[in-house]
């Protein structure tokens, strides 16, 4: 049986509750325009996941 790997990625930050429950409001919302066809611009959602890493990083830069 495989051992699960429970180490978080060093590249990527801590995220808050409140950045946590954006991420996964965002994927959802990514999933769905998936479901409504190839065609569907998801580009929009993409970036704001990204902004809520990148604060998330900047937060945890000036905090060490």
């Amino acid at each position: 049986m495989a051992s699960k790997n429970t180490e978080q990625d060093p590249n990527y930050p801590r995220l808050t509750a409140g950045e946590n429950a954006r991420v996964a409001w965002n994927v959802a919302r990514m999933a769905k325009r998936c479901l409504a066809g190839e065609n569907a611009d998801r580009s929009d959602l993409e970036r704001n996941v990204d902004r809520i890493i990148d604060g998330a990083r900047k937060r945890a830069e000036n905090g060490k």
